[in-house]
């Protein structure tokens, strides 16, 4: 991350350790969406170069996650020169129930807000300080309204019982995640709308989520100290077998992916 947005667009998702990527397809499809915004051309056979790079990858340790995770993650990141780069890591574990602080969002362009791009360094200083906090996550706020967390898109269900996420207009990223559960969610019962989220809204509501390539379904318990509705309640419960089908069933090798 070089502090130019232009200088790349990334995306990151679940890697099995062997020859296949989960959600592959909707990963490389917002990779060229953000690419576009962004101004940069990807290469055409881009699939067949991640998949190439993958090959020759080295598994980073042993799985140190559930079954409810990926064990594996590989960021993926293009320049605009073209150069394809490819980072496994170690999926990370999380608490049953999350904790959060409150910081202010990293503001730019309307062209960059929202996409995966070279300029990631405030959101790792917003995971620092989450850290240097003793909370888990920190949750991005643009004023008064929440756009976005620094490793995941928030969800909170409302005392109206719809689940409501921030704006991409706003800011938000366009949540791999949250594309992938959606209809396992409403088949639930729960509407997932978009919607312009305030402090005094998450502080009513009846429960929060968050959600994230790497961390799945997660319960977010409290923000700045203060209790958020009920941990692991029905939104989480919806949320989370929506994720688990998606774990066991979504994995794409490059032959299904056409690359």
């Amino acid at each position: 991350m070089t502090g130019d947005p232009a200088s790349s667009v990334f995306t990151t998702t679940g890697w099995d350790g062997g020859e296949r990527l989960m959600a592959a397809d909707l990963h490389f499809a917002r990779l060229r969406r953000h690419a576009i915004r962004l101004g940069i051309s990807l290469p055409e056979e881009i699939e067949s170069r991640v998949y190439d790079a993958l090959a020759e990858a080295e598994v980073p340790g042993e799985s140190q996650v559930a079954s409810d995770q990926a064990p594996f993650l590989v960021m993926i990141s293009v320049s605009p020169a073209g150069e394809v780069q490819i980072i496994p890591r170690l999926n990370t574990a999380w608490p049953a129930r999350m904790s959060a602080i409150s910081m202010a969002a990293p503001i730019w362009s309307p062209e960059v807000r929202g996409t995966k791009h070279g300029d990631w360094q405030p959101y790792i200083e917003a995971r620092e300080a989450a850290a240097a906090h003793e909370a888990d996550i920190s949750l991005l706020f643009d004023d008064d309204a929440l756009v976005d967390g620094d490793r995941c898109m928030p969800v909170l269900l409302d005392a109206d019982g719809v689940a409501y996420h921030p704006k991409p207009s706003q800011g938000a990223l366009d949540s791999v995640t949250l594309e992938q559960i959606r209809a396992g969610v409403e088949a639930s019962g729960i509407p997932i709308r978009e919607a312009r989220l305030t402090l005094s809204m998450i502080l009513r509501a009846s429960e929060m989520i968050v959600l994230g390539s790497g961390m799945g379904v997660q319960a977010l318990a409290s923000i700045d100290g203060r209790a958020i509705g009920e941990a692991r309640g029905r939104l989480f419960e919806a949320a989370r077998a929506a994720w688990v089908e998606r774990v066991e069933n979504a994995w794409l090798s490059r032959e299904e992916v056409g690359a």
